[in-house]
């Protein structure tokens, strides 16, 4: 567990809407870090396109301030959840973050905006140290086995062939974006394999699919910044198409976290330490862990959930966007509510101060799931951690 670090004068959190005898006593969120400017070679650097990349007012990976913007919105729509105009007590709220500057400057805006003048700590990992939590594989937090994960990615998806024909439209469209005119397309990505990477802490994966899929969502990322309609995607991607090409993002996942065996592992230590603040007697009574879309589409496929959000394909995150876990006191005992919180897509572009937060039923259980079953429904599906 972190070191909990936090500050003084009351908290609480306001009770559930639609069960006004019950009381909301913790939340425990996993979110995706804000807008970002693209990391280098997101769109390959042999894509073919007519015309030119926009310029980005950050470095490669940074966060924008208009995605900064975007979490502080989010950060005020959640400071619905604490009552009173103090500062947090000590030890009541923890924010944790990876290690990269999107992470930690995106848990730094929240946290500013969450208490406005209780500089509220950001804790995360010395640069350069691998936090297992959002990176397990990379940290040989599990026992990850790359020959089993490859056959289950197999099976999952039907093969990697396979998952490119199911995606041919999309790829298509964004192709048409793209607009090199090539009857090949404008990426040449070769074709589609798999295989356990040569650390075996991972898999490799090539094809169609990994080469458009970091395009559509720099497309995505120029559309979320705000920029002009004639620099998204050239001016040839409105958001219905957005949304569309997104699908090719979304696919991405379905290789490296939705299967059962690989969500097991990519999202076992981040669930692990979830479920423990959500069921240890003492322990924040908020909590926002930050991170990667693939640490909140492994949790989500762990709870056996899909993620939608107005402007989003299907499980592509949205920046900003979190799973958020409640434990509610209720006359029959404790319960967890589960919900993905985000701002739609427009939203986040025009600078509105929308959220949505959408209630998601755990298979098994339903929308209120008692705490010592969501306990052992999640925990089934997570990697141990490996000794020592």
């Amino acid at each position: 567990m972190r070191p909990i670090l936090f500050l003084t004068a009351a908290l609480s959190l306001a009770p559930h809407p639609a069960a006004a005898r019950d009381t909301l006593d913790r939340v425990v969120m996993l979110m995706r870090h804000g807008v970002r400017a693209p990391i280098t070679g997101e769109a390959p650097a042999d894509t073919k396109v007519d015309g030119a990349w926009p310029a980005w007012p950050v470095a490669p990976e940074v966060l924008t301030a208009h995605g900064a913007k975007a979490i502080a919105q989010l950060a005020r729509h959640d400071r619905r959840w604490l009552t009173g105009k103090a500062c947090p007590v000590r030890g009541s709220v923890r924010v944790w973050t990876n290690t990269a500057e999107r992470t930690v400057a995106t848990g730094r805006v929240y946290a500013d905006a969450l208490a406005p003048g209780c500089d509220l700590p950001v804790g995360h990992n010395a640069d350069g140290k691998v936090d297992p939590l959002f990176e397990p594989l990379r940290a040989g937090a599990t026992a990850f086995d790359a020959d089993r994960a490859v056959a289950a990615i197999t099976a999952y998806t039907g093969g990697v062939d396979a998952l490119t024909v199911r995606h041919a439209d999309a790829i298509r469209e964004l192709d048409r974006v793209l607009g090199c005119g090539l009857p090949a397309g404008c990426s040449t990505p070769g074709p589609a394999t798999l295989k356990p990477s040569r650390d075996g802490r991972g898999i490799d994966f090539t094809g169609p699919i990994r080469s458009t899929s970091g395009t559509a969502q720099v497309i995505l990322l120029q559309y979320a910044e705000g920029m002009p309609m004639a620099q998204v995607g050239f001016g040839r991607a409105d958001a219905t198409t957005i949304r569309r090409i997104g699908t090719l993002h979304a696919a991405l996942f379905d290789v490296f976290t939705r299967s059962p065996y690989m969500a097991a592992h990519q999202a076992g230590p981040i669930g692990h330490h979830m479920l423990a603040t959500l069921t240890a007697a003492q322990a924040p009574r908020l909590e926002m862990l930050v991170g990667h879309d693939t640490n909140v589409t492994a949790l989500g496929a762990a709870l056996g959930v899909d993620l939608d959000a107005p402007g989003f394909a299907r499980n592509d995150v949205a920046p900003g966007g979190a799973l958020v876990l409640k434990r509610w006191r209720g006359s029959k005992g404790p319960y967890v509510t589960v919900s993905y919180r985000v701002q739609p897509l427009d939203a986040i572009r025009s600078g509105a101060a929308r959220v949505v937060e959408t209630p998601l039923a755990i298979p098994g259980c339903g929308i209120r799931c008692p705490l010592d079953r969501f306990d052992k429904l999640l925990r089934a599906k997570l990697a141990p951690a490996v000794a020592g």
